[in-house]
């Protein structure tokens, strides 16, 4: 299992296998794209490769998840809008710009091309509903003093998408990624017993991103990020500003009720849910995925610290313990990853050594 999707809606640029059979709030080690992948000639081509650049990549990499990281003080200064309103306006504005770079880009034709492509559109569509599911949880969970749960979402991330693998792909899983799964159903039970309820937040948020990612995976060739998130939000947009109008109607919206601050910083989110996503984009397509699937670890760590120390949200030891278990599947499943991805890069010296 090879599959890496990304935190808040986006996925790689490209398909980009890892040698490790692992897991995607966050893209991470993920579920192989080659599973739903179309014939060759029959789609449009995927996004040209670039040529592999550590540094750069590097940098766009860590500026996506950073930027995942510190989303939650976004959504503080955004209330008193709710995650509803917050949600809506981020699906239109992103669409408008969009349709700006779109324009800039002259990529008016692949838009088309992936709409025509009935397979495409279809899982895009399905992707749609996902991410809509999984914004309007994490914007719930953070403007309700619970960003601490929403960082564990997308810590379990990762071990969903290996148990994706398994029970959609029907693959098999080495040891050690048994294990973290395991470890990681015995921190769901310890945070279950924590909070006194279970922790639905955290597992809607792992769940929804995990399908979202298997989802992107199955078409991550034949369309760029863009295409993808401008598709993505064309359809959810209907039910954004019907959102939009019944708030402004019922006297709840807060779009023009709060200042020009509030306005702009509302209007802003089309920049804000874009800008990470094309980071990532850049950064997929010049870093192996094994890099991608470590740097993804930035996002969760940043909600969960400034959780802690900006909102100032209460960790009981029992959640302390919780998260550490958690932790400690992640652990193993990094190692597990790392390991393949250096059996195989030793694998593929050796065949070329051979072919030498």
């Amino acid at each position: 299992m090879d599959f890496v999707p990304t935190p808040e809606g986006t996925s790689p640029a490209t398909p980009v296998a890892t040698s490790a059979a692992a897991p995607p709030s966050v893209e991470t080690p993920a579920l192989k794209s080659s599973a739903g992948g179309a014939s060759a000639g029959s789609a449009p081509a995927g996004p040209k490769p670039v040529a592999k650049d550590s540094t750069a990549g590097m940098l766009f990499g860590i500026g996506a998840y950073v930027l995942w990281g510190l989303l939650p003080l976004y959504f503080f200064i955004l209330m008193p809008a709710g995650a509803v309103e917050i949600v809506a306006n981020r699906v239109v504005w992103s669409l408008l710009f969009c349709a700006l770079l779109i324009t800039v880009t002259r990529a008016w034709g692949v838009l088309a091309t992936a709409l025509k492509d009935r397979r495409v559109f279809g899982s895009l569509a399905l992707a749609a509903f996902l991410i809509a599911i999984n914004w309007l949880t994490y914007t719930y969970g953070v403007t309700t003093g619970q960003a601490v749960e929403t960082s564990l979402g997308y810590f379990i991330n990762p071990l969903v998408s290996v148990l994706l693998g398994v029970l959609v792909l029907k693959e098999r899983l080495r040891p050690l990624q048994w294990t973290a799964v395991g470890v990681g159903f015995v921190a769901v039970g310890v945070l279950t017993y924590s909070y006194g309820k279970l922790p639905w937040i955290a597992l809607t948020l792992a769940f929804s991103f995990g399908l979202y990612g298997f989802v992107k995976n199955r078409v991550g060739s034949r369309v760029d990020a863009i295409t993808s998130l401008s598709v993505e939000t064309m359809v959810l947009a209907p039910l954004a500003a019907v959102a939009m109008v019944v708030l402004a109607a019922g006297g709840s919206s807060t779009l023009t009720s709060q200042g020009a601050g509030h306005f702009w910083l509302l209007l802003a989110s089309g920049v804000i849910t874009a800008v990470p996503l094309l980071f990532f984009g850049a950064s997929a397509r010049r870093l192996p995925m094994t890099t991608i699937g470590l740097l993804q670890y930035f996002a969760p760590v940043l909600q969960f610290l400034v959780a802690l120390l900006v909102f100032r949200e209460a960790m009981t030891l029992e959640r302390w313990i919780g998260f550490g278990v958690v932790w400690l599947a992640l652990l193993v499943l990094t190692l597990d990853m790392l390991r393949a991805a250096r059996r195989n890069s030793l694998a593929r010296r050796a065949a070329l050594r051979q072919g030498a």
